[in-house]
């Protein structure tokens, strides 16, 4: 059989990660597979994320499943990033957090006009995991950390122009192009490349459109180059501008804790390897389990709804740079293994 479609559930199930990640595997040593590809289950989202919920409910009551949920999850991503055969992910919908991490480290990434890419977990007191610390501060200039510390959203085309995705497809054509990616004999990459940048060129929606962040670029690249969150803030108070004002309040509503933890996670993985961001971001995620911020924006975001997080420390100056320095210690025999 030439290709395997693999389905993303709208919200990846806190229990089937293990399953996915072995399936993956399989598929990778199976002869009778040239080409992956992963889509959505219909509907609005290819994958809106984890299951938020269920870590939360675990990670109170210290269950294994917040170790497990995310051990398996990164080791996910890594088969996807070290993977040799094509895989081609096909993002129609809505594309966040751990959505992101099943199709940004593969080799090709298809978006369409009804793609809607964020990564927001500094809102819920987490930080943009699944190796966002190695793709995101590798977009141009300083756009991943304005992505990554904001929540940004991007639609459509900009998820191409912005670098996330590789080509941008018509929704509607997306099953002709499935059809089409089977159907080729022995999928070289090169051979999927060509038949991708066919349907691509053929594309013209939005087509006309600028690019959302292009006014910005200037200031975006000026404004998050600061070294500290406080350095971040202190720029965008001085410009003023209109869309310095309107980063600030949006930064002053996340965790001030994940804030901290998102800059040095970006600045630090802009050096590494996919494994060595998954392994320094299994102990980011084991520091958010065992803190309050986690919890509480959950709390505030998903379940209450109430919008209205109380976070602990609740002020960029009260997160201690000790104390983000205990978040990224090693876990021992505890660490993630790849």
């Amino acid at each position: 059989m030439a290709g395997r479609a693999l389905q993303a559930l709208p919200r990846l199930r806190a229990l089937n990660r293990l399953q996915v990640v072995l399936q993956h595997l399989t598929w990778e040593q199976d002869p009778e597979t040239f080409l992956i590809i992963i889509k959505g289950t219909g509907g609005k989202a290819f994958c809106a994320g984890g299951d938020i919920r269920a870590i939360t409910e675990a990670g109170k009551v210290g269950d294994k499943l917040s170790q497990d949920f995310f051990r398996g999850e990164y080791r996910l991503n890594n088969a996807i990033g070290t993977c040799k055969k094509p895989y081609v992910a096909l993002i129609d919908g809505i594309t966040m957090g751990g959505g992101v991490g099943v199709s940004v480290h593969g080799h090709f990434r298809v978006a369409t006009e009804k793609t809607l890419f964020a990564m927001p977990e500094t809102a819920i007191g987490l930080f943009p995991d699944v190796g966002g610390g190695y793709f995101l501060p590798r977009l141009s200039g300083k756009v991943g950390y304005y992505l990554a510390l904001t929540g940004c959203r991007l639609k459509g085309r900009d998820v191409l122009r912005v670098g996330i995705a590789t080509h941008f497809v018509e929704s509607d054509k997306l099953p002709a192009l499935e059809k089409d990616l089977i159907a080729l004999k022995s999928p070289s990459k090169e051979k999927i490349a060509d038949l991708l940048n066919s349907y691509h060129m053929k594309c013209t929606i939005d087509q006309e459109k600028e690019f959302a962040l292009d006014e910005h670029m200037e200031k975006i690249n000026s404004l998050f180059s600061g070294n500290s969150m406080e350095e971040i803030v202190k720029k965008l108070k001085q410009d003023g501008s209109p869309f310095a004002m309107k980063q600030l309040e949006t930064i002053n509503k996340m965790s001030p804790t994940s804030l901290k933890l998102t800059l040095r996670q970006l600045r630090e993985g802009a050096s590494m390897s996919l494994q060595e961001v998954l392994r320094m971001e299994y102990r980011l995620s084991q520091a958010c389990m065992k803190g309050h911020d986690f919890y509480e924006g959950v709390r505030a975001v998903l379940i209450d709804k109430d919008q209205s997080p109380k976070w602990k420390p609740a002020a960029l100056e009260e997160v201690s740079d000790e104390f983000v320095d205990n978040c990224f210690k090693p876990l021992g025999n505890d660490d993630l293994k790849l």
